[in-house]
């Protein structure tokens, strides 16, 4: 599998859209090929978004949709975020 994160710093308008955009982030998150989970981080005005999919292929289609909804939903913008990816080569799972 293949993880993607995305930390976004000075994000708290990032924070309060995602919070009020849920159904739509899952509809576009969800649906990228070989999707597998999503997770949204918020501390203080630290937002960190964690995408896992099948492969770098997914993880790279989510990083593209994620900005342009960002792009379109976050008033004023926010800086791009630093991006951590790669493939998981230790994982436990409950």
């Amino acid at each position: 599998m293949h993880i993607t994160m995305r930390y976004y710093t000075a994000a708290s308008a990032l924070g309060d859209a995602m919070a009020a955009n849920t159904d739509a982030i899952r509809q576009l998150i969800t649906t990228v090929p070989g999707f597998v989970a999503y997770y949204a981080i918020r501390n203080g005005d630290v937002v960190t978004s964690v995408t896992v999919c099948q492969d770098k292929a997914g993880t790279d289609e989510s990083t593209k949709r994620a900005a342009a909804w960002v792009k379109e939903n976050v008033k004023g913008g926010v800086s791009a975020p630093s991006i951590n990816e790669g493939d998981t080569f230790v994982q436990f799972n409950k």
